[in-house]
């Protein structure tokens, strides 16, 4: 029996190790198989029941041992669609069972893969290399959040992305403390950072500084108004005060007159103009003159400059000008006497306006019907500290560009921004709403600039410019189909004309307890088993623009190859043996 257990044996061993071989030849012929999982071969040997010390070798049987925890190298592709897998998930597809009207059918069934050479076929579903389609979790457009548990078949729609409002900018820059607009004149006028809001108001010409009660004719004597000794001091829009000094005989020089040189009212009020015109900027020159009654008046060179008069004249007849000591302010209309703020600026002024305020950014928004609208945003700084009042400023937004003379190009939107010492807004600003907002005859609706907390400050700036630190907006014109692609979050993304990317889908991909326990089919999917458990799934290891190569290693397998021939041929010699043994035993009876 011997003789002959060696010989089946041997014969066990030749059939294992062609087992191998046919392995190893499918390993090798699948190097270059997307997401190919290799198949190792296991030898188990077949003790026969004997007595311990009779026990011999026994025969050998060959099992396959997938390979199927075991990854190959992740290589990036140029197709959007292509995914691999970082770990030991695999993904979920289903192969179709026929077509009804042009429309693919499936039945339900899930079967899983590491081949992941997707790609859009006509009918927009996602197939890989082998037939297989892909399968996910659908997204929420409008939530971007997965609205279901159970995966099922992708399909990417190629139709327009329908236009979307905005309904909200976030909105976040820097004032500066001192903002350098084109009108700042730094040590000439104090307050021209500032919005000059009757310069943009209905103003009524201002009250003049006239005399009380006194009366003259310009053809009185010069010193019955002022004599050697007096002055006159006039102050302009809070700037270097002129004081006009009096003398008898003396001589006019700058802003020193001579009564006795003038000879009458009317002179000396001529040489008393010729002196502020010489002391002052053509656009801030009182006028000092002689009324239709008879009363000397004080009045700024537009209705908007506030004068401010020290008389100390007194003349021979002890009534000098007669002006009461004073600021002469301009009067605003009633309509516009709040604060005097602005709250439209016309074409015609738009260029006085711009050059008050610093640009704050702009920002494209769309109208519900895709519609779309620049909005241009200025600053203007409307009152501070060292003007004796709050760091204030007024936001204004460019609601036609196309308007002209009277028409309103400007409007100020929200209220007072009003900054406390540590720079940040008392009372505090999140969001600033913009009811209803027309721009350029395009109806956007309500939009809510959002601050945040600390997303509007004023600090010092040395260049005096508002720095802009975050401008965007959540609404888009309508856009055309343009391609799809994974990104690494394992989400299929759509990406359209008008620059926007939709999230539609989420890749997920199952995993096993006993990953080698799958059934292999065709295909390079697997089926799950009672061995291998339920599949556990998840969203994470998707890699987009890349796939999985085959874990075969070639050098690997040359190398198997060569020891299972070599056994193979060990194999053989002991056939012979035992053959030849046979040989002798038969030719004892001879």
């Amino acid at each position: 029996m011997g003789i002959y257990g060696a010989l089946s044996t041997a014969v066990t061993g030749l059939r294992a190790q062609s087992f191998a071989l046919e392995n190893i030849s499918g390993n090798i012929a699948n190097s270059q198989t997307t997401g190919f999982k290799r198949i190792d071969t296991d030898f188990v040997d077949m003790i026969p029941d004997a007595a311990q010390k009779r026990q011999t070798a026994g025969s050998v049987l060959a099992y396959s041992r997938s390979t199927n925890n075991i990854q190959g190298d992740i290589k990036g592709t140029s197709t959007e669609t292509n995914m691999a897998i970082n770990g030991n998930g695999f993904f979920v597809v289903e192969p179709p069972i026929g077509m009804s009207d042009g429309d693919t059918l499936f039945a339900g069934a899930n079967y899983y893969t590491r081949r992941g050479d997707f790609e859009l076929d006509k009918n927009g579903y996602l197939v890989n290399g082998s037939g297989y389609y892909l399968k996910g979790l659908p997204i929420d457009p409008a939530t971007q959040n997965i609205s279901s548990s159970v995966p099922q078949v992708l399909q990417v729609s190629s139709a327009f992305l329908p236009a979307q409002q905005t309904t909200s900018v976030n909105y976040e820059l820097n004032l500066p403390q001192l903002p350098k607009t084109a009108a700042y004149q730094a040590s000439k006028v104090p307050g021209s950072e500032l919005l000059r809001a009757q310069d943009f108001l209905t103003i009524t010409p201002d009250t003049a500084a006239t005399t009380s009660g006194a009366t003259t004719t310009s053809g009185a004597a010069a010193n019955t108004i002022a004599v050697a000794g007096n002055t006159l001091t006039l102050t302009v829009n809070g700037g270097t005060p002129v004081t006009i000094t009096f003398n008898e005989g003396g001589g006019t020089s700058g802003t020193n007159v001579d009564v006795t040189a003038a000879g009458t009212v009317g002179g000396l009020l001529t040489a008393i103009q010729a002196a502020i015109d010489g002391a002052l900027p053509a656009g801030d020159r009182p006028t000092v003159a002689l009324n239709s009654s008879g009363a000397i008046t004080v009045i700024g060179a537009d209705a908007t400059d506030v004068v401010q008069v020290a008389d100390n004249t007194t003349g021979t007849s002890s009534l000098g000008f007669g002006l009461a000591d004073g600021t002469y302010n301009p009067t605003v209309s009633s309509a516009l006497a709040l604060q005097q703020r602005v709250n439209t600026v016309s074409a015609d002024k738009a260029d006085a306006f711009v050059s008050q305020s610093i640009s704050g950014g702009a920002v494209t928004v769309y109208a519900g019907n895709g519609a779309p609208a620049n909005v241009q945003m200025r600053w203007a700084k409307v009152n501070s500290t060292a003007n004796g009042g709050a760091e204030k400023w007024n936001l204004f937004i460019l609601t036609n560009s196309q308007a002209t003379g009277t028409g309103t190009a400007w409007t100020r939107v929200g209220d007072d921004y009003t900054f406390g010492p540590d720079g940040s807004p008392n009372p505090p600003v999140e969001a600033t709403e913009l009811p209803g907002l027309m721009v350029n005859g395009v109806t956007i609706g309500d939009i809510r600039l959002q601050h945040g907390a600390s997303g509007l400050t004023q600090f010092a700036d040395p260049n005096g410019n508002a720095e802009v630190t975050t401008l965007n907006q959540n609404g888009y014109a309508a856009g055309e189909f343009v391609s799809v692609g994974v990104n690494d979050n394992g989400r299929v993304v759509v990406s359209y004309t008008n620059g926007q990317q939709l999230e539609v889908a989420q890749v997920v991909t199952a995993n096993f307890n006993a990953v080698n326990a799958l059934k292999r089919m065709d295909g390079g999917v697997f089926a799950a088993t009672s061995e291998s458990g339920e599949p556990l799934l998840d969203t994470d290891g998707v890699i987009g623009s890349a796939v999985e190569a085959s874990n075969t290693d070639i050098s690997e397998e040359f190398t198997k190859l060569i020891v299972t021939q070599q056994a193979y041929a060990a194999g053989t010699r002991i056939v012979s043996a035992a053959d030849q043994m046979l040989q002798e035993s038969l030719n004892m009876i001879r």
